[in-house]
Parts: C-alpha cells; sequence; structure tokens
C-alpha cells in the first residue's frame, strides 16, 4: 500500500472539497484513474463520502457466518500458514512465483494466494505475514477441494507484521479497520490510505451546519463526523458519525424538495372548479356503485388542488385495483368542466388502449361528443399512439388541437412536437415511474399556462421512499380496494423439486377454463433466448421501473433478482405456447400477446381474450398493468424467480377482478432457502403491497432511489437508506420544514445554502423533479 499525499507546494492554493482527487495519488497516475473511472471519486469531497460498506475488529479473528461462492468478504484472519510457490507459467514458459497463507477465523478457514513478479517480492510478501499474525484479508468466496478460498485476495496486517506497507496508516487504524467498495486495480486498504491522506491535507471540513444549528439538532460537526467515520475506535464512534453524515444528506435533499414545492406554488395556474350539473356530476350520478371511502377522501382532494390558483402537484399510489384510473377520471372530467382539456399518458400501447376502452365505456353516451344522440355534456375521448399511421392520427390531432376532444390519452406519441392543445388544464401520467423528466416536461410544456399535474402509480412505495423521492409532491394513497374485488390465493410451484406440481397446475388451468374462467400464463421471453427489440430482461427489470429506481447505488442487487446466465430453457411464449396447445392444454383456445406482435394484432388479440373467445393468455409482462378482463381467474407466472417482488404483485392483480376467487401460481426452479426462493415465498404470504415493497427493498439494500437509471450517473443517494434511515429522514423533513420557515431564501445559512443550490444544479437534482 503505496498511496500517500505529496505535500503541498509552498505558496499552492489550498485544498478543498472540490479539489482533484489526484491531490492523494501524486504521481501513482494508474490508481488515480481507477478512482475517478472505477469508482467515479473525482474529488476529495467524493472521497470522503465514499464510506465503508463495513468494519472489521483490528485484534481479533472474524466470527463468519454462513458462506455461499462468489460472496465479496472481508475478514479477520490469523496467519497459520505462509509459503512461497513456484509454478511454471504456461503463457511464458517462466517460472511464477506465488504466496499461499492460510488463515483462521472463529468460523472456517480460509486460502489465499498471492502471485508476486519475483523472489524478491515473494520474500517481501512473505515477511508482511508471517504466522501467528493478524490482518484484514478481502477476497471473492471460491470452494476448492472443500476448502474456502479467497480469490483475488488483498490484505492489510494489524499484528505481527514484521514488513508492513504503508507504517503511517497501520499506526493511524485504530480499534476498527474500514473496508470499502474497491475496483479493479484498487484495493479497499488503497483506498483506506487516499481518504486518510484527505483528511491530513484538508484539516478542517467546512461544515454546512452551523455551532448552533448543530446543537439544536445534536449533530457532530462535519470534521469529527469524517474522521470518526473513516477511522473509529469503536461501534459508536462509526454510528455516531454515520448518523450525522446521513443527517446532512437528508436534510439537503429535504431542502431542496420543499423549496421546489414551494417554487412550485408560486407559479400561477387556472383555477379549475368545474360547473355544476355537468359532465362530472353526471358521470357520476350514472355509476352503478358506490364510490369507497378511500375514493371519495382522495377525490375530495384533487377536488380542491384543482381549485388552487396554483398547479395541482399530486401523486397517486394504491393498490392493484383500488381504482386509481376512476379517480383520475372524475379529476379529469371536472377540468373539461371548466373549458380545459386533460391527457393522459401511459407508457405502453396496451395499456393505452386499454384505459381509451374503459374509460369510454365508463363515459358511454358522454365520450360521444360531436356524435348524433351524445349526450349535451357529452365530450370527445382521443387515442394517440406511436403504431397509428399518419392518416389515422389527423383527425385525432385536429381535435385535440381545435379543443373538441377534452381528454386525450396516448403513449410516447402525445409527445411529439406536431400534438398541440387548446387548453391543456390537467396531466395524469399513469406508471409515472417509467416516464423521465424530459419526458414528462414535454407534456406539460404544451400547456399555456402550468397545468396541474397528477402522477399514478400501482407499485406501493414505502413512506420513506415517497418522502425522499417524491417529497415535492403531495400524497394520496388508495388502499381500500372498491367491493366485488375478490381474494388471490398465491401459490409457489417448485417445479425442479416436485414435477407433478406442475403437472397438476396445469391441471387446474384446464379446471379453470372448463368452469367457464380465463387464464393469463406469463414468461420472461419472447422466444428462445432473444429479447425483443425494446424488452428488458425480466432479471433486470425495467430500467425505468421503480424496482430499477430502487437498485442498489453500486450496482449490487443483493437477494434480487437471480443474476444466472440467460441459458437455454428460459420460458418463452412461443414455446411455451407450442408445448402448451400440444400437451397439456390442447384442444382449448390458446393465443400469445408480447411486445413484437404489430399493435393491431396485440389489440385485437387483447379485445378477443376480453370477449371471452380466447381461453388462455401466453403473454410476456405486457399485461403487467392496466389489463382488466373480469372472467380472468388465473395466473400462471413461469421462471417467476425472473422477476422482482413489486412485478410479481402487479402481475397477479389482474386476476381476480370480477369477484370471482383469484388464483396465482409461480413456477420456479430456484431452490428452498435460496434469496429467490425466500422472495416468492414473501409474495406468496401476503397480498398487502405495501408490506411487500419493504420486502423488496430490504432484499435489494435501495440506494438509488433518485433515478440513477434515468442518467447513467452514480446514485442519488451516498450514505442514505430509505428503510433503514427511516426515523432520520422524518427528523431531516422536520428540521427543513423549521429552517425554512424561519429564512425560505437560507439567506443566513450561506454554506448550507450552497449545498442546496448544487444539489439543485446537478444532475441529482433533475431525479427529484417529478413534477
Amino acid at each position: 500500500m503505496t498511496t500517500s499525499a505529496p505535500p503541498p507546494a509552498s505558496g499552492a492554493p489550498a485544498l478543498t472539497l472540490d479539489s482533484p482527487v489526484a491531490a492523494v495519488f501524486g504521481k501513482a497516475h494508474a490508481k488515480r484513474k481507477r478512482a475517478e473511472e472505477g469508482l467515479g471519486l473525482r474529488t476529495l469531497g467524493d472521497l470522503l463520502w465514499h464510506l465503508p460498506r463495513s468494519y472489521e475488529a483490528a485484534d481479533e479473528p472474524s466470527d463468519v457466518g454462513d458462506l455461499s461462492e462468489g460472496q465479496e468478504v472481508s475478514v479477520v484472519g490469523r496467519v497459520i500458514s505462509c509459503e512461497v510457490r513456484t509454478h511454471v507459467d504456461r503463457r511464458t514458459r517462466r517460472t511464477a512465483y506465488r504466496v499461499q497463507v492460510r488463515l483462521q477465523t472463529k468460523g472456517p478457514s480460509f486460502e489465499a494466494t498471492f502471485f508476486v513478479a519475483n523472489p524478491g517480492h515473494a520474500q517481501a510478501e512473505a515477511e508482511r505475514m508471517p504466522v501467528g499474525s493478524l490482518g484484514v484479508f478481502t477476497g471473492r468466496t471460491k470452494r476448492f477441494k472443500g476448502q474456502w478460498q479467497l480469490a483475488s485476495p488483498h490484505s492489510f496486517m494489524t499484528e505481527g507484521s514484521t514488513r508492513q506497507a504503508g507504517e503511517a496508516l497501520a499506526a493511524s487504524v485504530k480499534g476498527l479497520i474500514p473496508v470499502y467498495r474497491a475496483t479493479s486495480g484498487l484495493d479497499s486498504f488503497q483506498v483506506l490510505a487516499a481518504v486518510h491522506a484527505a483528511l491530513d491535507l484538508l484539516g478542517e471540513v467546512p461544515d454546512p451546519l452551523s455551532a448552533e444549528d448543530r446543537r439544536r439538532f445534536g449533530q457532530l460537526d462535519l470534521t469529527t463526523a469524517f474522521s470518526w467515520v473513516h477511522g473509529p475506535d469503536d461501534p459508536a464512534q462509526a454510528a455516531r458519525a454515520a448518523a450525522r453524515l446521513r443527517f446532512t444528506e437528508a436534510l439537503v435533499a429535504q431542502l431542496v424538495l420543499l423549496r421546489r414545492r414551494a417554487a412550485a406554488r408560486e407559479r400561477g395556474a387556472r383555477a379549475r372548479t368545474g360547473r355544476p350539473d355537468g359532465l362530472a356530476d353526471a358521470f357520476d350520478a350514472r355509476l352503478p356503485f358506490t364510490l369507497t371511502a378511500g375514493q371519495r377522501q382522495v377525490g375530495a382532494e384533487i377536488e380542491a388542488d384543482l381549485a388552487q390558483p396554483h398547479p395541482m402537484n399530486r401523486l397517486l399510489q394504491g393498490e392493484v385495483g383500488s381504482g386509481k384510473t376512476l379517480v383520475a377520471l372524475r379529476a379529469m372530467l371536472r377540468v373539461v368542466d371548466s373549458g380545459g382539456q386533460a391527457a393522459l399518458l401511459a407508457p405502453t400501447e396496451v395499456l393505452a388502449q386499454q384505459h381509451h376502452r374503459s374509460i369510454t365505456a365508463m363515459l358511454g353516451d358522454l365520450a360521444g361528443g360531436g356524435m348524433l344522440g351524445a349526450s349535451a355534456d357529452a365530450t370527445s375521448v382521443e387515442l394517440l399512439t406511436g403504431s397509428m399511421t399518419r392518416s389515422q392520427r389527423r383527425e385525432p390531432m385536429l381535435r385535440v388541437a381545435s379543443g373538441e376532444a377534452g381528454i386525450v390519452i396516448g403513449t410516447h406519441a402525445l409527445l411529439e412536437d406536431r400534438v398541440s392543445f387548446a387548453d391543456l388544464g390537467l396531466v395524469v401520467v399513469d406508471e409515472q415511474h417509467r416516464f423521465g423528466v424530459e419526458q414528462r416536461s414535454a407534456l406539460t410544456d404544451k400547456a399555456g399556462t402550468p397545468p396541474h399535474v397528477l402522477v399514478m402509480t400501482a407499485t406501493p412505495i414505502p413512506r420513506t421512499v415517497a418522502m425522499t423521492v417524491f417529497g415535492d409532491l403531495d400524497t394520496s394513497v388508495l388502499g381500500e380496494l372498491p367491493a366485488g374485488r375478490a381474494p388471490i390465493q398465491t401459490s409457489v410451484v417448485p417445479a425442479s423439486e416436485a414435477p407433478r406440481w406442475l403437472e397438476r397446475a396445469w391441471q387446474r388451468v384446464r379446471e379453470e377454463v372448463e368452469g367457464g374462467h380465463q387464464v393469463y400464463v406469463v414468461c420472461p421471453r419472447i422466444t428462445g433466448d432473444e429479447p425483443e427489440e425494446g424488452e428488458t430482461d425480466a432479471l433486470q427489470g425495467d430500467p425505468e421501473s421503480l424496482d430499477a429506481l430502487l437498485a442498489e447505488a453500486d450496482g449490487a442487487r443483493d437477494g434480487g433478482p437471480e443474476q444466472t446466465a440467460k441459458g437455454p430453457g428460459l420460458a418463452a411464449v412461443e414455446e411455451v405456447l407450442a408445448e402448451l396447445g400440444g400437451g397439456p392444454l390442447a384442444g382449448l383456445r390458446l393465443a400469445p400477446l408480447h411486445g413484437r406482435m404489430p399493435p393491431d394484432v396485440k389489440d385485437g388479440t387483447m379485445r378477443a381474450f376480453a370477449a371471452g373467445q380466447v381461453d388462455v393468455l401466453v403473454s410476456t409482462t405486457v399485461i403487467e398493468v392496466g389489463v382488466d378482463v373480469a372472467n380472468a381467474t388465473t395466473m400462471v407466472v413461469l421462471d417467476a424467480e425472473r422477476f422482482g417482488v413489486s412485478q410479481l404483485h402487479q402481475l397477479r392483480g389482474r386476476v381476480g377482478r370480477g369477484g370471482l376467487p383469484g388464483l396465482c401460481l409461480l413456477v420456479t426452479r430456484a431452490e428452498a432457502g435460496s434469496p429467490a426462493r425466500e422472495r416468492l415465498d414473501a409474495v406468496a404470504a401476503t397480498t398487502d403491497g405495501f408490506a411487500l415493497s419493504r420486502v423488496d427493498l430490504e432484499q435489494r439494500r435501495e440506494g438509488d432511489v433518485l433515478g440513477r437509471s434515468q442518467s447513467g450517473y452514480r446514485s442519488g443517494l451516498r450514505s442514505l437508506r430509505v428503510l433503514r434511515d427511516e426515523k432520520t429522514i422524518v427528523r431531516a423533513r422536520e428540521a427543513a420544514e423549521e429552517l425554512l420557515a424561519e429564512d425560505p431564501e437560507l439567506g443566513s445559512r450561506s454554506m448550507l445554502r450552497a449545498e442546496v443550490e448544487d444539489l439543485e444544479r446537478s444532475v441529482r437534482a433533475e431525479f427529484m423533479d417529478r413534477s
């Protein structure tokens, strides 16, 4: 470990958090490049915020628990043997050298092999790790001849070493040794050396919180926090330091969001109060059912928002089938009654077409504006999708531009420059996390004055995620299911362990069809092992889905969908369709549905399924949201381990919608006890989407809740975890509200204001713009 910080040249400007990371690497250009490109660390501030992922006690071997192959681990071990060995390099035919070390922990022993260039280096390595010495060893676990090994190991000796590299650093290590996320060519201990060099060079770290504010909110000063988090005496110091850093991050994020909310309220907008005995009242009078208490409450919240002279910015989240579309439609009708137009933006053509069909059906003759025999209050409901030809779009676009069309439903086609509105008063974004910031803005910019905005998601969002990601939006939750929604039984079918269970699953499908009902069979792929154009493997998740937004910042998906190779045998629509049609479901009416099909064929297939002309729909996840066929009672998900928790919950919400009990069968080859199987068991155990969303986050170690997927930049959150740090986020929210109530411009807190403005200007601020 040779990283050291060169002393500042005489007369050179003082180093700051914005100084380049090269300041601590000196002439070690290769390591600087790896820090910049491999870890994204470009400034000294980035380096200090590269926090340890774990700590190891410096003075005793680790108590190693359960292991699995391929884990990246760090263990403290006692060297029980250390030998220099030689072998012939097969490529060069020359003698090569390695140092083979065996370590003893409080659990299993490990072997670690260090390859070196020559006998001198081999001897030096052996002297650095003599028998009896204690050190921290990192590497990836593998099993060979019954022995655990650490592949590509790195080590840092803490006791008994005769040639410890980095003596100054070794002397500074205290009770706990930080272990960092590293990269090829730059190990954890070299990161540790660079961090300590940065702390030495910087001295006092500027603190955005004044001494008075630190006392007020019970926080350490920032210099102490960085010193303790990167070199704690004990766990208590590490915990206090981490708490300060997380509070800082949460506070700045909440200040940004609250300032955004205040700025939005200052923008003028037309109040959309509707009119008595208009389209909205006529629609309500015709409803064949009573609104749930939740639908009435959320409807009142939205109605109050629409009546304000500033834009509504509201997030509507609710369980699958809770009636979000109905609530949104009632809001759209109120805007139409006010002389404006409403646009509903959907992520897929299947969903846009489903919305158009369902909204038109719900409105009846109230959707026949401009037609003979239509109600006097009627409006026109138009559909615009990318697959429509220019001639097919011409008439709908004219009715939209003239204002004749009160409600416009569409996909990304609505964003095109040629689409214009007479008076766009409300934008409804369905499954909003599938749209980037620019896409949402492209639609809202079509309004003459800022429109009201309602964004909807059927993916349940825990409170702290909503507070952190959508903190500039007012939030409404529909947790109550309408009358008539039947319970859904979910069972895991372990196909590899009990093949007869899969046979029984297909028998069950046939029984449902013979009983007059319909079935979905969901596959992760379309054909063979080739993804369709635009398809994202279910293994990885939709790149703009909430699953992706909640992925771990460093790319790790601990406990998430299995990162196995896409080998043959993965269930694909075309192959499954043929197998079922010629086997267990022979004689039934089967049809495929996937994203490669022409739009008119997809729409025709869905219409046929909705009309009861198809018994079994073999589909990809295009039916995940919005598809509503009351007679569909059963769903079979093949290779279910390839899907995330939220996605599985969304999928099974397609059944049990017509008052008939629903059945969801999760067919998997995942082994019992594996993370994938535990995930499926969790889905089978409850239909509470909010509980499942917490399970999903806990397994995935959520980090990038601000939307790395929409940019490719590093995580929007550095140390904060929205479940683990729930109390911190709530406390930071309260602190931000207090500070802005006292000083809306943060004029008396210039350093804190600079942090907020920096985040507002950064790419991460774009992720937070959900309006």
